[in-house]
């Protein structure tokens, strides 16, 4: 039996270089120090739909982008605890991509299930920046482990909890999977291969669905993973 390939672990600054970028894998284990902000729909559609100016000055503050909701509670003295971060899914966020990577200078991007290796290569490389998702689901009170401040919150009255901006100072904030790289790689997307060429052997002498699966497809490799 072949020895078991070791998962490679890196620590890595919110506002990486070129050189460090490149030096990551998919399927690399990323933990992250330094600032992170959120910023999902209500940000992108007030930043580059209505025109706001950023509250903050990006990318020399941080260069990570994280598509979350934090569980946030206010103090006596009206400060912020964040004891949970729970990551949301990035895919529904592409059309906001590439103008983002513009205004804020992002280099990391981060959230769960990843993005389309089309919006990776097309997007994502020319901005040198990757994605980094979350490992499996229920890990929001694990990464909030890793925030160690609220350096701020930015039009919380506005958008509310879940869709203000939030910074945060973190260490050892993850872990993280490398799902896209320099190149515009998935992880996704090569690991799902692997196993959709194995479909049809599963489905092998079964009777055609009574009723449609998901996505209205008989197709095997449409198959949701």
């Amino acid at each position: 039996m072949a020895p078991k390939k070791q998962l490679t672990k890196v620590r890595l600054s919110t506002n990486p270089d070129a050189a460090a970028l490149r030096a990551l894998n998919i399927g690399d284990i990323v933990y992250l120090d330094g600032i992170v902000y959120t910023a999902r729909e209500g940000v992108y559609k007030k930043v580059i739909e209505n025109g706001a100016e950023m509250p903050v000055p990006l990318p020399e503050l941080s260069g990570a982008n994280f598509h979350c909701s934090p569980a946030a509670t206010r103090e006596d003295d009206g400060t912020f605890t964040v004891s949970a971060v729970t990551a949301t899914a990035s895919f529904r966020f592409s059309k906001w991509m590439e103008r983002w990577f513009k205004a804020s200078g992002a280099k990391l991007v981060i959230g769960k299930g990843g993005m389309t290796s089309k919006d990776y290569k097309n997007i994502f490389v020319p901005n040198g920046a990757i994605y980094l998702t979350t490992v499996g689901y229920g890990t929001g009170a694990l990464l909030g482990r890793g925030v160690k401040n609220v350096h701020s919150s930015n039009w919380l009255d506005e958008l509310g909890i879940a869709q203000a901006m939030w910074v945060l100072e973190v260490e050892n904030f993850g872990p993280f999977i490398v799902d896209s790289d320099m190149d515009g790689n998935s992880l996704f997307e090569r690991e799902s291969a692997k196993i959709a060429k194995n479909l049809p052997k599963l489905y092998e002498g079964t009777r055609p669905a009574t009723l449609k699966r998901y996505g209205e497809t008989d197709d095997r490799n449409d198959e949701v993973i």
